[in-house]
Parts: structure tokens; C-alpha cells; sequence
């Protein structure tokens, strides 16, 4: 039975969900948000899922509706606009709850950042600048597992979808006289793109900042402990932090090869501990280093130098970057992230192939990306009260100097 309350129809039946599919599966449009809980867990439970359509507004309960097969046709359907502020953890859960890759898809949080606005920006400042909403602070912590749900709970869920459309339709017009629907549909696609959402099972060794300390077998060793972190953690749905603590792992790392008696010592890991888990990390520790895993730890960042007169000259090629976003009134964030600026300070012989295509090229024009591409052959002297920045020859698309 479908049971109203107020302004949203709250959906707990897998047969009203089917009847929810039949009167909106022809909309135009369709706004959406998620409420779950991810602590102590290894899958995100998804709680709540708030709809809003042309027909109205919905709460569909995923923890009563199994099959949310019929709200996911929904997400999956090219004809109809989805509508998010930062969706990119609720495309993520629908992707790891049911396999959904979405089509159509527009966001209003990465869509403000093209039109002045800082990204990223919340829900509340954006409804508050482009609509004079204010909305409420409460219920961002709530116990989304816990039911029934209480009147104020649902009135901040409400409130999550109850703006999006508005705010869709006054930031798409403010795009449109800008020129950048297309930039930000471009910036979109990429949640429409299955490979986001395939995570790489090595990315936690690779961006470990422990495994670049170490020798080829205690790094192997890593590896493989983290692997079995993770498996454990998936058998039993909890944390991973909770099967094994980061800290405890530098710990065992460390001090794996002086043998057990020493583990037991250390002031940080229980006795207790030691006596559970030492067979099967002196069996992780001792098994041979595979090829396979060698060329995994091949690809291990090596560690550069710090440069500190490319640090500078970065800094001032992103305030160059910063000065055209400004003047362009869009957000540097969503142009070029820290962690790229500092690979690129850091590594001179990387460029960082986003800004060399799409929307970034656009913007960003030919001349400033070939002071980013030849930031190596870049001098700068403070004269007076003059600081210059030189080139040191011209470049070329094929890489030479003239």
C-alpha cells in the first residue's frame, strides 16, 4: 500500500514501485538523491532513495523494496534528464547496489563551478543564491537505517530533491548565455561511463605512501596484505580499518621479518593479536614474489626529488590558471586539481592530458598550455619592480625547441 504523508508519496512495496515505474517512466525529467550509511561497513547500505518528478515527489524505501530494478530502468533511460547536486556518490551506490551506469545525466553542483560559483559547493549556499531558500542544517548525520522515520527526517529528505529542478533550470539558462552546456555535459559524461566506477584492486598499494619506503619483498608483502584486508572485510561486511588498522599494518610491515617473538613485544599490537593473525602473515610474508606481482610493483611511483624553483614556477603557472578562470568566471578546481599541479612540480616530463582536450583546451587556449607543457624551460628574474618569466626557446607541437 502506497501511504502519503504530506508533499511525497513514501513507497515500501515492491508492487508500488512497479506502479511508481508505469506513471513516470515517460517524464522528461527526474531528480534524485540517496541517503545510506557507509560506517563500519565494507558495502554502503543504501537507506533511502528521494525522488522528484513532473508528476511529484517520492521516497522509495530500499530497505523494505528489494528489487529496485524499476527505479534503475529509470536512471539507465538516455530520454530522461537526471538530476543531482554531487552525484557522484549516489551513482557510485546505485552502481555498486545494482550495476547502474546512468545516462543523461546533469549536475548542479559541477554545473554552478561554470558559472562563477566555487567548486565544490553545498546544496544550502547555492539554494540560498540562486533560489533565496534556506534550508536547514539538521538530519545530515541522521540514522537513515533506523524506522520508522520521524517527520523531520523526512522533511530534510524532501528537501534534498524538492530544489533541483529549480535550481536546474536557472543555472541551464545561465549556462546557455555563457555558451557552456556543452562543457558541462561534457564534464558529466563521465558518470555515464562504466570504467568510473571499476575500481583498480592495486590502487591502495600503488598510493601507499609506506610501500615507497620499502624493499621489493616487504612491498610484495604489502600487497598482499592489503589484499587480504580487503577480502576479509568483504566476507564479513565491515570496515576494512576494522579487520585491520592502518597503523597496525605499518606496525606488522615493519617488523614482519624479525619474527613473531617480536611482534609480541610491540607496545602497539596486542599479544592476543599476534597469536591470531602471525600464521597467516608469515605465510603472506614468506610465499615467493610472483611476476605478476613484480610488475604490479613496478608501477610504484618512484620518488622524485622536491625541486623547489619548479615548485615556484607551478605556483605561478596555476596563478596564471587561476587569473583566466577568474576572468572566465569558472572554478579552478574543477580545471586542475592540486594533486595534478603537484605531479607536475614534481615530475617535469608530465602533462597531464585532461587540460589538452575539451572544454580545458578551450579555455585555457594554446599559449598558456605551452608555458604549462615547457614549464621545465621556464626562467623567471625579479628586476626592480618587474618579476619576468622567460621561455627558454619556442615550442613546437613536436616537441622541439626552435
Amino acid at each position: 500500500m502506497v501511504s502519503e504523508v504530506q508533499q511525497f508519496v513514501l513507497i515500501e512495496k515492491e508492487e508500488d514501485l512497479a506502479l511508481f515505474y508505469e506513471k513516470n517512466h515517460n517524464v522528461k525529467w527526474l531528480s534524485f538523491d540517496t541517503e545510506f550509511v557507509g560506517e563500519k561497513r565494507f558495502y554502503t547500505l543504501l537507506c533511502l532513495i528521494q525522488v522528484a518528478t513532473e508528476n511529484g515527489f517520492y521516497f522509495i524505501d530500499s530497505l523494505k523494496v528489494k528489487n529496485l530494478e524499476p527505479f534503475f530502468k529509470l536512471i539507465r533511460d538516455p530520454k530522461i534528464l537526471k538530476i543531482t547536486h554531487a552525484g557522484d556518490n549516489d551513482y557510485r551506490l546505485l552502481y555498486s547496489v545494482g550495476g547502474v551506469v546512468p545516462k543523461n545525466v546533469f549536475d548542479v553542483q559541477l554545473a554552478a563551478g561554470f558559472i562563477g560559483y566555487k567548486y565544490p559547493i553545498s546544496f544550502r549556499k547555492i539554494s540560498f543564491a540562486e533560489l533565496g531558500v534556506n534550508l536547514s542544517k539538521g538530519y545530515t548525520v541522521a540514522d537513515w537505517e533506523s524506522r520508522p522515520f520521524s517527520q523531520k527526517q523526512l522533511k530534510y529528505a524532501l528537501d534534498d530533491v524538492l530544489y533541483l529542478h529549480p535550481l536546474y533550470e536557472k543555472i541551464y539558462q545561465r549556462l546557455e548565455e555563457m555558451n557552456r552546456v556543452e562543457w558541462v555535459r561534457e564534464e558529466c559524461a563521465k558518470w555515464e561511463d562504466e570504467k568510473t566506477y571499476i575500481d583498480d584492486p592495486n590502487k591502495e598499494v600503488l598510493r601507499s605512501n609506506l610501500v615507497k619506503s620499502l624493499k621489493l619483498h616487504k612491498q610484495a608483502f604489502l600487497m598482499r596484505l592489503l589484499a587480504w584486508r580487503r577480502e576479509q572485510a568483504k566476507q564479513k561486511n565491515y570496515s576494512k580499518e576494522m579487520i585491520l588498522p592502518n597503523k597496525t599494518i605499518t606496525t606488522v610491515v615493519k617488523n614482519i621479518n624479525s619474527g613473531k617473538a617480536a611482534l609480541r613485544s610491540n607496545r602497539i599490537i596486542s599479544q592476543k593479536f599476534v597469536n591470531k593473525y602471525w600464521d597467516i602473515f608469515n605465510e603472506l610474508y614468506q610465499e615467493p614474489i610472483t611476476e605478476e606481482e613484480k610488475a604490479i610493483l613496478r608501477q610504484i611511483p618512484t620518488r622524485l626529488e622536491e625541486n623547489p624553483k619548479q615548485e615556484i614556477l607551478m605556483d605561478m603557472l596555476f596563478l596564471m590558471v587561476k587569473h583566466k578562470c577568474l576572468t572566465k568566471q569558472i572554478s579552478p578546481t574543477l580545471v586542475i586539481q592540486r594533486a595534478i599541479l603537484k605531479k607536475m612540480a614534481t615530475d617535469s616530463s608530465y602533462m597531464e592530458t585532461s587540460l589538452e582536450r575539451g572544454w580545458r583546451k578551450e579555455l585555457l587556449g594554446e599559449a598558456l598550455l605551452n608555458w604549462l607543457r615547457t614549464r621545465n624551460e621556464i626562467d623567471f628574474e625579479i628586476e626592480g619592480g618587474t618579476c619576468v618569466m622567460k621561455m627558454q626557446g619556442i615550442y613546437n607541437p613536436n616537441g622541439m625547441k626552435k
